[in-house]
């Protein structure tokens, strides 16, 4: 298979998990998803399975309840009835079974107190096959431009990347305490380093008049400065891959200097309501 015709099966591939994204209470059966990659349903579930490792309705049913558990954990107004049809499950009790075999509690028993660890470890298949689809980029898809000083809030995670989501959990409950949500402030995550090896991060969001620093929380601020930026699109909840692009094949052929910032990214376009494909994160690499 020639290079072109290797990118054009790799891109039916991918539409696949994009019409999952888009419509997730819409027929997802095997025959319905062959259609949209134009490949035969005799085979299709085979092919799936080959360049994403795992097996399709796995991938979409993980998906379901990956949009699910966002909801619980985010969206506390919304009925667990309307979580569940809007993620495309038929009725309360199949989505109640399913939740309880993947993350081993109730949805309800997950909205009052959400097992992010549990959640993380459930939805791994479902992550790897995305950063799969989304780990093709070249050099034409990253500019060179000049970040404007962006004083910020911060909320740091240490600890266990699979234990992110408690912390994420306290820093969305405080900024909707605050009136401080995306539509007022710009969201980042700094990227950090514990002198171990081990990854940190800092979560971010723009400091506007009147907004104050909760527990545990610091201002800081994102210099000025010239920045490599990779837009990604789709679900960025592990953005290791394109990091490491940057850094191994990027930046050496770019003739760049690093500034002394750590990595960072902006987030403009999510939530729990959004379909993965239509997600937007800008990730920074600071530039001398």
């Amino acid at each position: 298979m020639n290079e072109a015709a290797t990118e054009n099966y790799r891109r039916r591939m991918a539409r696949v998990l994009d019409h999952i994204d888009q419509h997730p209470d819409d027929d997802l059966r095997l025959e319905a998803l062959s259609r949209v990659a134009a490949f035969s349903k005799f085979h299709f579930h085979r092919q799936f399975g080959a360049t994403f490792g795992i097996p399709v309705q796995r991938y979409v049913n993980l998906s379901r309840l990956k949009r699910a558990a966002f909801a619980l954990g985010c969206r506390p107004e919304l009925p667990v009835i309307d979580i569940a049809l809007s993620a495309g499950f038929q009725t309360p009790d199949s989505f109640a079974k399913a939740f309880r075999k993947a993350f081993g509690t109730s949805p309800s028993a997950f909205r009052d107190n959400p097992d992010w660890t549990a959640w993380h470890a459930a939805i791994t298949p479902q992550t790897r096959a995305r950063k799969h689809a989304m780990t093709h980029y070249t050099a034409d898809q990253v500019a060179i431009v000049d970040f404007a000083t962006t004083p910020i809030l911060t909320l740091r995670h240490d600890g266990p990347s699979h234990r992110l989501g408690t912390t994420l959990a306290r820093f969305i409950a405080w900024r909707k305490a605050n009136g401080a949500g995306p539509q007022r402030t710009r969201t980042f995550n700094i990227f950090l380093a514990d002198g171990e090896g081990e990854p940190q991060v800092e979560l971010a969001c723009s400091r506007v008049p009147g907004l104050t620093p909760g527990e545990g929380m610091r201002e800081n601020t994102i210099p000025a400065g010239r920045c490599a930026r990779l837009l990604l699109t789709g679900s960025a909840d592990d953005l290791e891959a394109p990091a490491n692009w940057l850094y191994r094949e990027w930046l050496p052929g770019s003739g760049e200097q690093l500034r002394d910032f750590p990595l960072f990214c902006e987030r403009s376009n999510f939530g729990p309501d959004l379909p993965e494909s239509e997600m937007v994160t800008a990730l920074y690499l600071p530039l001398a």
